[in-house]
């Protein structure tokens, strides 16, 4: 039996000797699951911590805990049982787990592990337990960090807002790609100025607000509209902000004052502005049910000791681990060396001294880069990665991998029309140096320049087998007024010959 008793303050509640066993018996699956998983969840910790744009997600464990400290009342009268269809949830978490490592896709070991969780919940709590919790579950899902794959499309809203507004005041300004230059400077509209972090953190803020705050669907979708639109419109309206500020004072001014107004004033005010607006529709009681307990006493039958169950949670998620280590066996042996190829017509010379640049593969078994210049003077730089196998940390595709490292001298400007497949992006660097890369990969016998290719071919071979040899061909030239530097690359990759063949020549595949 359980206890419930008011008092003029908060509701006296006392769980059952049941429930406390059960909740004991989760909170020893959860460790286990931590234990097991425990790259992935230090992986999470340091991103909460270090990366800024998932600040927020630090703060999603305290309010989970709060949600179900709201529903602590309904909750104390809903039986605790073990419910074994919860392992399959456990199951799927394990497979997008495995999914993620084949793939070398963190996004998706990250959601991996928290369903895994939530399946915990499931199967040592029961159906009844997870209905009375389902959104503090479902909340869960803002554990994982996700949403970067936003900051490249708010770039280019951000520069399409702030443009017509600097002519509309008069500012005298043009733009790049995302660089916006004035007669007193140029701005980048950075992955960090796109506004992306906030948009991120204010889906989480909604979300939150929407289910506290609200019953009606409309009044919740209408709220979330408005969380979503409004951190957009004054994100741009503080890029043009920080521009017009420097047109009329300093560019260094300009950029100091920004970082303390977005970071600490700006986008505050932003949030309480959304909960003000959205606060004249409120329309839960403070003091209502979050629940009905009577409706979710039915048994749903399948019921499973909650001490089993408990165990068998970490047991499930183990054998998915085994897989992984059994992928992660298999390699391809590369070559001992390996050297640039002779491309007639070309010679090696020095790489450039005025912009140094050099791809980003960290842990690459092999990683050459040369520069060729022909007999007109024209000068291309030629990078190949290979790796016998790929794994965390070791990965052909990633972030800050590639042409440009993370906090590097080089900025992206804008991607290019691909050049025999590959991708192509122009950046500039030190000094205004413009350069244009493309970019090619190798792997499973697929030749791609996409990113998502390479992920799905990578998870393939992994997972179904083949070739585990990988290997990235980067050919890239500075822009010069000299000579035509699309026309150098295009000569230099007809005297390589196809990229595929390369790579194979290189990787020892052929």
């Amino acid at each position: 039996m359980t206890a419930a008793t008011a008092s003029r303050g908060a509701p006296s509640v006392e769980f059952s000797p049941a429930w406390k066993r059960h909740a004991a018996m989760l909170a020893g699956s959860w460790a286990a699951l931590l234990l097991l998983f425990h790259r992935d969840a230090g992986d999470l910790a340091t991103i909460y911590w270090t990366n800024t744009t998932f600040g927020h997600c630090l703060f999603v464990a305290p309010v989970i805990a709060w949600l179900v400290w709201q529903r602590r009342v309904e909750l104390s009268r809903v039986s605790p049982s073990g419910w074994w269809p919860g392992l399959i949830v456990v199951a799927a978490g394990g497979f997008g787990w495995l999914i993620g490592d084949a793939a070398g896709v963190a996004l998706f070991r990250h959601a991996g592990l928290v369903l895994m969780m939530q399946g915990a919940v499931v199967s040592v709590l029961g159906l009844g337990v997870t209905r009375a919790l389902l959104f503090p579950l479902a909340y869960m899902v803002f554990l994982v960090p996700f949403g970067d794959f936003l900051e490249e499309p708010l770039q280019d809203i951000t520069v399409r807002m702030v443009m017509p507004l600097l002519h509309l005041f008069g500012v005298p300004a043009e733009v790049d790609g995302v660089l916006i230059s004035t007669p007193n400077g140029y701005f980048e509209i950075a992955e960090a100025c796109s506004g992306a972090k906030f948009l991120i953190a204010m889906v989480a803020y909604g979300v939150l607000v929407a289910n506290v705050c609200y019953v009606s669907w409309r009044r919740r979708a209408a709220f979330m509209a408005m969380a979503l639109v409004v951190p957009v419109i004054a994100n741009g309206l503080r890029a043009f902000g920080t521009i017009y500020v420097a047109w009329w004072t300093s560019v260094e001014q300009a950029t100091g004052l920004d970082h303390i107004v977005y970071g600490w004033v700006f986008f505050g005010l932003v949030m309480v502005a959304v909960l003000a607006i959205g606060w004249k529709w409120f329309d839960r009681d403070p003091d209502a049910a979050w629940f009905d307990p009577a409706k979710l006493q039915r048994d749903p039958g399948r019921h499973i000791d909650g001490a089993v169950a408990s165990l068998l949670v970490p047991a499930v998620a183990a054998l998915f681990l085994g897989w992984s280590s059994l992928v992660a066996a298999r390699a391809e042996p590369l070559p001992a060396t390996v050297e640039l190829p002779e491309i007639r017509g070309w010679t090696r010379a020095p790489l450039s001294a005025t912009a140094p640049w050099a791809p980003n593969f960290p842990n690459a078994d092999h990683f050459l880069i040369g520069r060729y210049v022909d007999a007109q003077g024209r000068a291309v730089d030629l990078a190949v990665a290979l790796y016998g196998s790929q794994h965390e940390g070791k990965e052909l595709v990633g972030f800050g991998i590639g042409a440009i490292r993370e906090n590097d001298r080089w900025v992206r400007i804008e991607d290019l029309p691909g050049v025999a497949g590959g991708n192509t992006l122009r950046m500039v660097g030190p000094g205004r140096v413009e350069r244009v890369v493309t970019s090619w990969y190798r792997v499973g016998g697929v030749i791609t320049g996409s990113d998502k290719r390479v992920k799905l071919a990578t998870l393939r071979v992994k997972l179904l087998g083949g070739e585990q040899r990988a290997a990235a061909v980067l050919v890239s030239a500075e822009r010069s007024s000299d000579y035509d530097s699309d026309a150098a690359v295009r000569d230099f990759l007809a005297a390589v010959g196809p990229i595929d063949a390369l790579a194979d020549r290189m990787s020892g595949s052929r």
